[in-house]
């Protein structure tokens, strides 16, 4: 016989951290996930199990070996299967009652207002490299009131930013229009982490390539993002606690010991910023020359 769900019971030990009042809010929540992968899916086991009871998600791709070291779904029995298909099984194993919406052809402009209707949180879990999609998704969550965490994994961390209905936009701090792909990328990256404390222990630059959207990732980094997160989206569904908001932002590196609190008013477009990012085209521009030469 089939045991019976106890949404009570399943999601008691939350109860301390939370209230039984602020549990059953919890319950009546709907955050949307775009992007199933290493980020991703993190995040929505991790809010199922905060007992959150609604999630629109998304993800055009299906498991691969390459997704093994760091992605949740990716086991032997996934691969080839779609990304958004196994973590809703997955997340409906944690609470069979959990409502889940499925947009398997990723989202876009053409889906946008439908993946946010009558979202209270969206988090960022799409490809690094997904400045399309990203954009316009953030800019979807500007438009229609929604607050936006993004948590990225970086080295053996993450750097955390949060955008809020009223306050700066994703695209008045990092200013990527107009910008060619590698530019995006730069950018992208620098303000996540004006500290880029993630950056003294790599060891084999050759791995980062830009044009071919390839770089290191480790399962401690996507961990790491979905507690940071989690916490960020406890704060703001339920109203309490100290958000820190763009162009405020943190950046906790487990492998240096180091916790970073960022404040770059004008986002990228700060004298510091700028001064960083000059720093980091010239870098590349040397990774690059090195990379033709040993080639």
């Amino acid at each position: 016989m089939k045991p019976v769900f106890e949404y009570d019971s399943a999601f008691s030990r939350n109860i301390g951290w939370v209230s039984s009042l602020e549990q059953s809010a919890l319950r009546g929540k709907r955050v949307a996930i775009a992007g199933m992968g290493g980020v991703g899916g993190i995040h929505l086991l991790t809010l199922a199990r905060l007992g959150i009871g609604a999630f629109n998600i998304s993800d055009f791709d299906a498991f691969d070996y390459v997704n093994f070291n760091r992605q949740a779904g990716a086991v032997m029995a996934s691969l080839g299967l779609p990304k958004v298909d196994v973590l809703a099984e997955m997340a409906h194993e944690i609470n069979p009652e959990i409502d889940i919406r499925k947009f398997p052809e990723g989202v876009s402009t053409a889906n946008l207002d439908d993946f946010l209707k009558g979202v209270d949180l969206y988090v960022d879990g799409l490809d690094f490299f997904a400045f399309d999609a990203r954009r316009a998704t953030f800019a979807a969550c500007a438009r229609m009131g929604i607050p936006a965490v993004t948590a990225a994994p970086l080295g053996m961390g993450t750097a955390v930013l949060t955008f809020l209905p009223g306050g700066m936009s994703f695209e008045d701090y990092f200013c990527l229009e107009g910008c060619d792909e590698e530019e995006m990328a730069i950018r992208f990256l620098l303000g996540l982490s004006p500290a880029m404390l993630q950056r003294s222990y790599l060891v084999d630059p050759s791995r980062v390539n830009l044009a071919e959207h390839r770089g290191p990732s480790t399962i401690a980094a996507c961990q790491l993002c979905a507690g940071v997160a989690a916490t960020e989206a406890i704060k703001v569904l339920l109203g309490r606690g100290d958000i820190i908001a763009a162009p405020r932002g943190f950046q906790f590196d487990a492998y240096r010991n180091r916790l970073v609190h960022t404040w770059r008013p004008g986002g990228n477009r700060n004298p510091l910023q700028r001064i960083g990012l000059m720093i980091a085209r010239l870098q590349l521009r040397k990774m690059k020359s090195t990379g033709a030469t040993n080639g």
